[in-house]
């Protein structure tokens, strides 16, 4: 399987970071093919400033991070909540990367058509001080159900599993230890391997 893990934390030492390396690693311990897109590294300007009546152009680094996404059959978008949504790098990373003719189009019918269809996805988020059933009964998981349904299966990404860790302020070292060790096991589950671990979702 090709397998792309994105991190949409802007700090390369946030504990979003220790997640994707252990399911990158684990991934390639398993044989898969795996690209790692750093969003917080890459040189872009977040900001699109002419929405879609002036098209900008784009900047190498989202030139690449595209090329790996079509590349990818399994996506795995890891990224911590911050005012109930993602951080505003993350959040600029889609409004100019998954543009239209790009990540949809409509089509003749004049309906969208997602151009990342026949890809599947995962999606990790870390919350600080929030629990899933917070952020569920609370913010009816606001923020999830922009990235999941408003954003990648809108561009045809499909299906999607999710894993909600948090809240971190909460978590001691032997916690986050187990963490990772079930990021590990999600790797066994994406790709088809034998796994104990019962997903949360």
């Amino acid at each position: 399987m090709r397998i792309v893990v994105i991190n949409g934390h802007p700090d390369k030492e946030s504990f979003n970071s220790a997640i994707a390396e252990a399911y990158i690693t684990s991934a390639l311990s398993l044989g898969a093919e795996v690209r790692y897109i750093k969003i917080g590294e890459l040189d872009f300007n977040p900001n699109l400033q002419f929405g879609y009546r002036k098209r900008m152009e784009l900047e190498p680094d989202l030139e690449k991070a595209l090329e790996d996404l079509f590349w990818s059959e399994h996506q795995v978008w890891i990224h911590p909540i911050w005012w109930l949504g993602m951080p505003a790098i993350m959040k600029g990373f889609f409004d100019r990367a998954f543009i239209p003719s790009i990540a949809f189009k409509l089509n003749k019918d004049g309906h969208n058509e997602g151009l990342l269809k026949g890809k599947t996805a995962r999606i990790i988020t870390t919350a600080g001080d929030l629990s899933e059933k917070e952020y569920e009964d609370i913010y009816k998981s606001s923020g999830h159900i922009q990235l999941q349904k408003g954003i990648l299966e809108y561009c045809g990404v499909f299906p999607i599993q999710s894993n909600f860790i948090g809240p971190l302020i909460k978590l001691n070292e032997k916690d986050r230890n187990n963490w990772i060790d079930q990021v590990q096991n999600f790797t066994k589950i994406d790709l088809k391997t034998d796994s104990n671990i019962l997903l949360h979702k």
